[in-house]
């Protein structure tokens, strides 16, 4: 008798775990609803209730139109889609790069010509920002080895493919907002500095 009073409380409790298993898993996959805000079929429910006080607001830096635009020859465009002001005195400029040449870009003319910047390899290194108002042009920083705080294009940008960068300057003065990216034989893009948050 005690045996098979064992064997069935030991089914029992069993049925009992597998059930709750697959109850918590159902309620970890839902969701956590509140109802309606599960329309949109977002996986993250957790960042769209946030204490914003905004409510389910989509946020997509890669849908902002970029602060600027400039196309070089054989098809390269360059994108400048953020210029920042840092606390800490300098300024983080982002952008990206498509090379529609039709063959791989190496970026060797836009590591600029100071021999210490020859050894950054292909890379954002020679750009500049120009303060036409101040008169004033703002290099690359570095690093106390002599490399760019840039990005450095490893093995250059595939024909067709889009690449990220960054690059960070010396901060114009507080009231001077308007400066123009320059790197290589593009033109330049006018861009507008904003604080960072």
């Amino acid at each position: 008798m005690d045996f098979r009073h064992t064997m069935k409380g030991r089914r029992a409790l069993s049925a009992v775990a597998i059930t709750t298993g697959l109850l918590l898993t159902v309620v970890g996959c839902g969701g956590g609803g509140g109802g309606e805000s599960d329309k949109g079929g977002s996986s993250s429910s957790a960042p769209a209730t946030s204490s914003s006080g905004g409510g389910t607001r989509s946020q997509t830096p890669e849908s902002a139109p970029p602060l600027a635009e400039v196309k070089g020859e054989n098809g390269l465009v360059l994108a400048v889609t953020s210029a920042k002001r840092d606390t800490g005195g300098f300024v983080t400029v982002e952008g990206s790069v498509t090379n529609n040449t039709g063959t791989i870009w190496v970026a060797a003319e836009w590591r600029g010509d100071e021999r210490e910047l020859a050894a950054n390899g292909g890379s954002i290194a020679g750009a500049s920002l120009v303060d036409q108002k101040g008169k004033k042009k703002y290099l690359i920083l570095r690093d106390t080895s002599g490399h760019c705080l840039c990005t450095q294009f490893t093995g250059g940008v595939r024909a067709g493919a889009t690449a990220q960068w960054f690059a960070q300057f010396p901060a114009p003065p507080a009231d001077t907002t308007n400066v123009d990216f320059q790197v290589g034989s593009m033109p330049p893009a006018s861009i507008q500095i904003s604080d960072g948050e």
